[in-house]
């Protein structure tokens, strides 16, 4: 859900430095006068005639860069950045130097950088100038607070509340000791502007608590605290009102609650219309309001409704880039002709991330798998997105009927045409085979197309970007990208380390951008599906060897579900029939190797949607058709493979009994056409014509009518039909 954010913006040293003359002074003084009026061109003229009096001094051709960046409205980022990296290497310092107090003059010079850093969304660069800064500030000014609202918001872009909420305590404290220190300063003196700086110094205050209200819920929405939330709220909703951005923070605590009818009627109740443009925001509050629709719809199941939102925040979106200069908003290279405090409206990619999850769970694969790949070029480190899209491949392939796409009930026959008439009237089966499936001819693989061959170099890429199990327990490496960073909790020492970037429990989280960090549990079940899919991709392009390898990993994992686990089992057991290995496989297709069918995948898996493009989350949705929904069906379906593994070895008693007990476990309209198949080939093999033939009129297993055929009637067998291998390829969802 989308939440208001603080801007930040280049600052101005209006500061005097301590050797200055008395007219340098009053010079530098009314070029701060001049630049805080608006009045720029006056205020270059100063700092002008100052830089003639004191040429080495780089302050003020900082400040010179700083009032032009203003002059131009904000839109000379690019050029502002490169300036102040030139004054950077001049004076022969950097943020990674700053090592004892002497370096503190310098702190607006990496203050300033630290603001185009986060403006440009690169965060881990801005962190790591303000946790520098911030070890070396004095509480009480009101510099160090702006320092300290911007670390704030870079832990809350990077999904790091706990070290947010230690800072704002930090901050909480320090206003309300620095207003009892500023009160008692002020009650021995009776001039004006003692009156005024501390008339000043309270709406300073009043002002950051209400920021630090809604930091606060932003912080327990992330780490979905409920109790602390409501706490926050209540205030939130005191000192800001109906504002939008309140607004927004409560639907967003409804929506985690699960109250997703609330959350709407107070999406619907905020007054959007009021709240200033991007232009002096930064945010697209239209844009918000319609993802955040289309968030709570996806989290109701209303799926079409969801991507029916979705659309319309895109097209909220393209309209807002096209306001603010170009439809590239924030992605040039340059990052000119746009404010830069615009620069961070640009939510595409984040809203393309949403559409596709939600075109898939709506069975439009194809359509999914072009929004993804437009998003992955943003989020290439993202390894569940990786999955999302071989999952769009699988899904594009299956090779079913409209309905079976989409989830709808279907009759799938076994016959799939009759040829002649009367005694040379011949029964055509459908193949049921759907593997060996070659590589396109004259194309490679590695061609962004939703085929099979893509969806393994999916499925490569996610596993790769997932940590390696001895390296579970240490630090995971951050990502430079936008919203990459990995959480990490902090201690609740008031020292600097809080801003170390040191919390212990960093290692627990991987980097999932756009979405929330996973845990290392999440981690652990997102490597589980990306094997179970791998051993499925394998099997359909025949590399067995491949699949089998993926299929034993899968079942060696300490923490797969029973699903899982299940198809494990069936993949590594097809994989091995079709390496001859048939007894490896009968031991994979032991029914008593299924002792549970749950997904057992935790919820928080799919995080919370949000502006940023989170997925949301969502309780397991239906299970498939063609899935089994209890431990009995799970073992019928394996008996029913069991039997076709005998059958390879010509024990045809044993595939017999197999099938007939697999059919007695389940119901007769849940019997797969495999099966039939099977059933068939087996009155062939025993010379029952007569039986078989009925087998394929009524599609269904007739063992009653099995026991009524006498051993005397076999007659010679017939052999048309292609032996079937392990027929059950469940495709997992």
């Amino acid at each position: 859900m989308a939440e208001h954010t603080e801007q930040n913006e280049a600052k101005h040293d209006g500061s005097s430095s301590p050797g200055m003359t008395d007219q340098e002074k009053e010079m530098a003084a009314s070029a701060y006068e001049a630049f805080s009026t608006g009045k720029y061109d006056e205020a270059l003229k100063h700092l002008e005639a100052l830089q003639e009096l004191n040429k080495e001094d780089y302050k003020i051709a900082m400040n010179k860069a700083v009032v032009e960046f203003y002059k131009s409205s904000q839109t000379t980022t690019g050029t502002l950045k490169q300036t102040l990296m030139a004054m950077k290497n001049q004076v022969h310092t950097s943020a990674e130097d700053i090592d004892g107090l002497d370096d503190v003059e310098n702190s607006w010079l990496y203050y300033n950088q630290a603001i185009i850093h986060y403006h440009m969304r690169q965060y881990s660069e801005a962190i790591a100038i303000g946790e520098r800064l911030y070890q070396f500030l004095e509480p009480f000014e009101k510099f160090a607070q702006a320092v300290c609202f911007l670390l704030v918001d870079l832990y809350l872009l990077t999904f790091q509340p706990e070290k947010a909420l230690h800072l704002l305590a930090v901050l909480d404290k320090l206003s309300v000791q620095g207003g009892n220190k500023n009160g008692k300063g002020e009650s021995n003196s009776s001039n004006k502007d003692g009156a005024n700086q501390k008339a000043e110094f309270t709406a300073m205050i009043e002002a950051a608590k209400s920021k630090m209200h809604q930091y606060k819920v932003r912080a327990y929405i992330q780490m979905k605290s409920s109790k602390a939330c409501k706490r926050e709220i209540k205030s939130v909703m005191n000192t800001a009102g109906n504002s939008a951005p309140s607004l927004f923070l409560k639907s967003n605590f409804e929506y985690l609650r699960g109250n997703y009818r609330k959350a709407v009627k107070l999406l619907n109740s905020s007054n959007i219309a009021e709240h200033p443009g991007p232009i002096k925001t930064g945010e697209c509050v239209r844009c918000m309001f319609w993802n955040n629709l289309g968030c709570i719809h996806f989290a109701m199941g209303k799926h079409n409704l969801g991507i029916f939102y979705f659309k319309k925040a895109l097209q909220e979106n393209d309209h807002t880039c096209a306001q603010l200069g170009d439809g590239s908003s924030g992605q040039s290279k340059k990052f000119t002709g746009i404010p830069m405090c615009a620069l961070l409206a640009n939510k595409r990619y984040e809203l393309l991330y949403n559409c596709g999850i939600q075109l898939l769970h709506i069975g439009r694969p194809l359509a999914a798998f072009e929004c993804l790949m437009e998003a992955v070029q943003v989020y290439h480190s993202n390894p569940r997105l990786w999955l999302r899209l071989a999952e769009c491949c699988i899904s594009a392939n299956k090779g079913g009927t409209e309905q079976e796409s989409k989830g709808l009930p279907c009759k799938k026959g076994i016959v799939q045409s009759i040829v002649g008439q009367g005694y040379h009237r011949k029964i055509v089966l459908a193949s049921q085979s759907t593997q060996n499936t070659i590589y396109s001819e004259g194309q490679s693989a590695a061609i962004p197309v939703a085929s099979m061959e893509f969806a393994a170099i999916c499925l490569r890429n996610a596993l790769l970007l997932l940590p390696e199990h001895q390296q579970q327990d240490t630090k995971t490496e951050n990502a430079s990208k936008s919203s990459s960073q990995s959480g990490s909790t902090e201690s609740g020492s008031e020292n600097s380390d809080a801003c170390s970037g040191k919390g212990q429990e960093a290692d627990k989280f991987l980097s999932a951008a756009p979405s929330s960090p996973l845990r290392k549990q999440e981690v652990e079940n997102l490597r589980c599906s990306i094997l179970a899919c791998s051993a499925y991709v394998a099997l359909a392009l025949g590399d067995n060897l491949m699949a089998l390898n993926h299929a034993e990993k899968l079942l060696r994992q300490t923490k797969v579900s029973g699903s899982l686990k299940f198809l494990g089992h069936l993949y590594a057991a097809e994989a091995l029939i079709s390496l001859d290995r048939i007894s490896d496989a009968i031991a994979h297709l032991n029914p008593e190797n299924v002792s549970d069918v749950s997904m057992g995948v935790l919820s928080s898996e799919q995080d919370q949607g949000s502006d940023k493009g989170d997925e949301p989350v969502e309780s397991w949705k239906q299970t498939p058709l063609c899935y089994p929904s209890s431990v009995t069906s799970a073992r019928a379906m394996m008996l029913f493979n069991l039997g076709s593994a005998y059958c390879l070895r010509s024990e045809y008693d044993k595939a017999r009994k197999c099938l007939h007990q697999a059919a007695s476990m389940v119901n007769t309209k849940e019997i797969p056409p495999e099966a039939i198949l099977l059933g068939v080939y087996l009155e062939l093999q025993n010379g029952n014509t007569q039986l078989a033939l009925q087998i394929i009129k009524r599609n269904q297993l007739l063992p009653s009518a099995v026991q009524r055929v006498s051993p005397d009637s076999r007659k010679k067998p017939v052999q048309p039909i292609q032996l079937p291998s392990s027929f059950t390829q469940v495709q997992r969802k």
